[in-house]
């Protein structure tokens, strides 16, 4: 059958159902029901390639990512398939590398016209991306710290003072950072909530007792090794990702530092990667998985994405690579 069958069947116009497929909000209730009790009765399914062609865009959601933190574009690709199940948008997964990121994506786009993307950090602090999304009139949505608080993201400042203070309480006043890159908005914010705590308890917060990483393993290795180096040693070091902690606990096992008899190890967002270290690692959790599926809803209504969503609370996972501070 045809669209223009249904429509003959419901007593509307063409123009009728076709915005009933395109999820229209200017039917009335009594119109859409007539509507949805032909396609019942006729078990018609419109033709997706006829409706691409229409609307000039797929029905496919994209999550664009630079595959520089695998723990957290697992669980976030997690929530939009959870999201996406039983809809009529498709999941389409594109890494972008930093270098060529925008003609990339704009080339991406102008190929495949899906319904909207979901930008993961740190691509998603790039204004010049998010502007690309909008010239070619296609759904945005940015995951994670951006300017303007236009983005999806939990309140990493407090999380990390909130950590830290923990940290604090079970002894520990030697506390080492290993930051995100310079340039990420969201580690930043990491940085400042350490800064927070330390300041407010009085603790030595030096440039010693900070080293910046690149979010992966091998750089939380080399800033594990600088650490470690530190006189006074620290009791306790936090990394800005799991995946920078992970490198800490290699580091310390290299230097034959047992954690957690000898020092704490942290790190943040509770990727898969965290139950799966030697020892599990203490985590702050981070709701990636909820924060995708109000990604995919935004892409879905058509939410404007200058519209930020509140209510993603992040909660400490208390794990086996942290001991209270021994006092000497």
């Amino acid at each position: 059958m045809t669209i223009t069958e249904i429509a003959e069947l419901a007593g509307v116009s063409k123009k009728t159902v076709s915005r009933y497929f395109n999820h229209a909000e200017l039917l009335s209730a009594e119109t859409r029901a007539k509507v949805e009790a032909v396609i019942a009765d006729t078990g018609f399914v419109p033709n997706a390639q006829a409706r691409a062609l229409a609307l000039q865009r797929n029905f496919l959601a994209a999550l664009i990512h630079d595959n520089s933190d695998r723990g957290v574009f697992e669980l976030v690709e997690a929530g939009m398939t959870e999201a996406l199940e039983g809809s009529e948008l498709a999941l389409v997964l594109q890494p972008l590398p930093p270098g060529d990121a925008a003609a990339r994506l704009r080339s991406f786009l102008d190929r495949l016209r899906p319904a909207g993307v979901v930008l993961l950090p740190p691509l998603s602090e790039r204004e010049d991306l998010a502007d690309i999304c909008a010239q070619a009139q296609i759904r945005c949505v940015r995951l994670g710290r951006v300017r303007g608080e236009n983005g999806l993201a939990c309140d990493d400042r407090s999380a990390m003072a909130t950590l830290v203070t923990w940290l604090v309480r079970i002894g520990h006043s030697r506390i080492g950072l290993v930051g995100g890159p310079e340039s990420s908005l969201t580690a930043q914010q990491r940085e400042l909530g350490y800064l927070d705590a330390m300041a407010d308890h009085g603790l030595d917060r030096g440039p010693s007792l900070i080293v910046s990483g690149d979010n992966t393993f091998e750089s939380g290795i080399s800033a594990g090794r600088l650490l470690l180096e530190v006189s006074p040693r620290p009791t306790a070091i936090v990394a800005c990702n799991d995946e920078m902690a992970n490198g800490v606990l290699h580091a310390a096992a290299q230097a034959g530092v047992s954690v957690p008899g000898e020092l704490s190890v942290v790190g943040f967002d509770d990727t898969a990667l965290a139950a799966r270290t030697l020892p599990p690692l203490t985590s702050m959790h981070v709701p990636w998985t909820a924060i995708a599926r109000e990604a995919v809803a935004r892409i879905m209504s058509g939410t404007p994405q200058t519209q930020t969503a509140g209510g993603f609370e992040t909660d400490l996972i208390i794990r086996d690579s942290v001991a209270p501070a021994v006092t000497t």
